[in-house]
């Protein structure tokens, strides 16, 4: 600082400048300023140094009264009217509105937006901190990785990271494009990474793990639920909106981004990936832990023989679908079909596709319904014995069945099969339904006698059948003619069955009961204790009145 600006201040400051003004008028530093004035003895007004009257002082004025503490704001009496507008989201703005609208405030804006600053400061939410055992728990997530060159241009590609919660051992990895089997797989690489498998994995909702968040019962996806079940292990994830639950690999994702990923570039994923698994190995799990106050490798040392052991057979992954039983009792699955009973027809079962097999599973409670291997395109894997319909299987029946009846209706069933197909399937039913009506010595005759013809038919078989027959029961008794094709005939005549007079007068009882007086019961019509028959009521003569209506002219009769 130059002489002559020294030489102002002390100027400007005996002639009463505040120094507030002197730093506006000079731009001099005010901690400059201020210096100078406790050097020449002049102290701004409410400058906490006393000064005297005299030497030219400047008097100092006694400071303001404190504000009152009891002093209320001009909202307190809308306290809680305004209390109930900040749950429901409404902004100090709105509220005044109202508040003038509404309840007449006078007061102004600057009031209402203080108060409601003050109502909405609320004490941060506590925390419990969390401690778990070895091998207990591991936390998962994606973030973003470094620059990576792809396909001519860098791109950011997704950073897996599992964080075992006890020791802070982390396996991070880089992935291009993510689904729910390489989400499965790289848990599974972290896994075998670590030496073994964690009890708990707590996840975040993403779509990859969770198909439905739920706070009670978040629905998992299917192949990452099977997946982790394979290693023992148990997915819990965290709330919606929570991510204190997950704070150890949030807190190893921002770590590696902002350590180990920071400002560098890479030419492909795989130097990327092996980049973070060198850093890991040399820095981070060499670090001592901030709240342990040990280091990641020795914690994870004493962690490792706590995880549970792997297993032997790796899991198998799979792909689901919804599929609906045919009329065919089959599944199409890529094209080929595949047995589903005893799955009903019209239905809808789960059908996982392996890479060698398929499962047939109920939709509801997941059972094992089918197991089949992979066929291919095009082909059916369907038992003989489960067919619905199959034309070939019904010939042969067919032709099973005529051969039980004998050589000469064999012959004619094949032959009619052979020149006419499928198209004789009909009639070749016809003809061994014969069986049932007629024994199989008489189908056999008639069956010879249609041999020579052209082409035999099922009507032709079933007359010559018919007349076999008959004329066999005409050599037995000719009377008896009409019972050659066994039909049941009706019999007039039997003990249990009454004469045609006891019927004819039953009849002609009813019908006069029209006739007879109100209040009396006609005689009941057929046979008397005795068995004698009751002697036929005599018919009233009918006349005709004046009007020409029939009438009944018999004593006591009333016309209707």
């Amino acid at each position: 600082m130059t002489q002559q600006k020294r030489n102002t201040v002390e100027t400007l400051l005996g002639k009463g400048v505040s120094q507030h003004e002197i730093h506006r008028k000079t731009g001099i530093d005010r901690k400059t300023i201020r210096k100078i004035a406790r050097r020449v003895g002049v102290c701004e007004a409410n400058s906490p140094m006393a000064t005297g009257s005299g030497d030219g002082g400047v008097q100092i004025p006694p400071p303001r009264p404190p504000a009152a503490t009891d002093a209320r704001s001009a909202c307190e009496p809308h306290r809680g009217w305004i209390e109930a507008q900040i749950r429901l989201g409404r902004n100090a703005t709105a509220i005044y509105q109202d508040l003038v609208d509404q309840h007449g405030f006078t007061s102004r804006y600057n009031s209402v937006k203080r108060f409601c600053r003050s109502l909405k400061k609320t004490e941060p939410a506590q925390f419990d901190r969390l401690e778990f055992l070895p091998g207990e728990e591991a936390q998962v997530d994606y973030g973003e990785g470094a620059l990576t060159l792809h396909n001519g241009r860098y791109r950011r590609p997704r950073l897996f990271v599992m964080t075992l919660r006890y020791s802070r051992r982390s396996f991070r990895k880089v992935v291009w494009t993510s689904s729910t089997e390489t989400w499965s797989r790289l848990h599974e690489e972290a896994f075998r990474y670590f030496g073994g498998a964690v009890r708990y994995i707590v996840l975040d909702n993403l779509k990859e793990g969770v198909i439905k968040p739920d706070i009670f019962e978040p629905e998992l996806n299917r192949v990452y639920a099977e997946m982790l079940r394979h290693y023992s292990a148990v997915a819990d994830a965290a709330r919606v909106r929570d991510p204190n639950r997950k704070g150890t690999v949030e807190s190893a994702i921002q770590h590696t981004q902002a350590t180990a990923l920071k400002g560098r570039r890479f030419e492909s994923i795989e130097a990327q990936n092996d980049y973070l698994s060198r850093w890991e190995t040399n820095w981070a799990a060499k670090r001592i832990h901030g709240r342990a106050k040990r280091q990641v490798e020795e914690m994870f040392q004493e962690e490792r023989p706590q995880l549970q052991a792997l297993p032997v057979a790796p899991f198998l992954y799979f792909t689901e679908s919804r599929r609906t039983v045919q009329d065919d009792t089959t599944v199409q699955v890529d094209g080929a079909w595949y047995a589903a009973r005893p799955a009903g027809i019209g239905t809808q079962v789960l059908v996982r596709c392996y890479a060698h097999e398929i499962e047939i599973r109920d939709l509801q409670s997941l059972a094992l319904i089918r197991r089949h291997g992979r066929i291919a395109k095009g082909a059916v894997e369907l038992p003989e014995a489960e067919r619905v319909f199959n034309p070939s299987r019904q010939t042969r029946t067919l032709l099973a069945r005529a051969h039980e009846i004998g050589p000469q209706t064999a012959a004619v069933c094949q032959r009619l099969f052979d020149s006419q197909g499928r198209e004789a399937h009909r009639r070749l039913w016809g003809i061994v339904g014969l069986a049932k009506r007629y024994p199989a010595w008489i189908l056999e005759q008639a069956c010879a006698q249609v041999a020579t013809q052209a082409l035999p038919s099922y009507k032709m078989i079933r007359t010559l059948a018919d007349q076999c027959l008959t004329k066999m029961a005409e050599r037995l008794d000719p009377r008896q003619a009409d019972l050659a094709l066994d039909v049941p005939t009706l019999t007039q005549e039997h003990e249990l069955i009454r004469g045609m007079a006891d019927y004819v007068a039953f009849f002609t009882r009813a019908s006069s009961q029209t006739d007879a007086p109100v209040g009396e019961s006609p005689p009941a019509a057929g046979r008397q204790a005795g068995g004698e028959m009751l002697p036929r009521p005599q018919t009233p003569p009918s006349v005709k009145d004046a009007t020409g209506r029939q009438g009944c002219a018999a004593p006591g009769c009333v016309r209707p």
